[in-house]
Formats: structure tokens, sequence, C-alpha cells
């Protein structure tokens, strides 16, 4: 996997992956001379990104892509009514609203009784 299109987190990953499986003593897969890992003080980080800079790990990255499929959205048949019997229904309501408003009067704000109130009328 060439190294130039992956991302910061890919190449993170990758890297750690593969760093842990050399320090489980997994087998390298380049040739490092004794001196060079010496140098690097047999840090598997290191280790393991040498080996990516040097397009030797066998790792492939599978990207999810969004799905573009076009889809119509579907209505059911039930669902469709006439503006003429949605006019209609709202006709009838506000009828029934009005005549439920006539029998019912207004409230006057002496007819309501007081919280403190309610000890004196049982009294009487």
């Amino acid at each position: 996997m060439d190294e130039s299109n992956l991302t910061k987190y890919e190449k993170a990953r990758i890297i750690g992956a593969r760093a842990l499986q050399i320090a489980m003593n997994a087998p390298i897969l380049i040739k490092i001379s004794k001196e060079d890992l010496e140098e690097i003080k047999y840090d598997a980080l290191k280790i393991a990104e040498i080996e990516l800079d040097s397009n030797a790990l066998p790792i492939s990255i599978k990207r999810p892509m969004p799905k573009r499929n076009k889809e119509e959205l579907k209505r059911s048949k039930e669902n469709k009514v006439s503006d003429k019997k949605i006019e209609d229904a709202e006709i009838k309501e506000e009828e029934e609203i009005a005549k439920e408003g006539e029998i019912m009067e207004l409230a006057n704000p002496d007819d309501e009784e007081k919280p403190g109130n309610e000890e004196k009328n049982e009294e009487e």
C-alpha cells in the first residue's frame, strides 16, 4: 500500500498495530542492520514506521463509501384525501365548536372562588 494516499489516522493505526506485533516477537519484514536497530534502540514503533515507509507491510485498507442509491419516496394511497373533504371536515368541526361555545358561558372573575374562601363557605 502506497503511504502517500493514507490519512494520518490510517498511518497511526497501521504503525500501532504493526508495532504491537513486533513487540510480541513477530518477525521483522525488512532487513535492518544490527547497528540501525541499536541506533533506534529496538523501538517497535520506529521499526513499524520504517516498514511502512518501505512499503513492506501486506496491509490493505477498506474505506467505506456511502452508497448513492436514488430511491423515490413512496406515498401510500390510503392517505390521499381531497381538498374538498378536508375543507368540509374543518367547517363541520368549526360548527361543533361554535355550538359548544353557545352553551357555555364566559366566566366572571366574581364567580371564581379564592383559595382562602373555601373554609368560609364550608362554615356557612
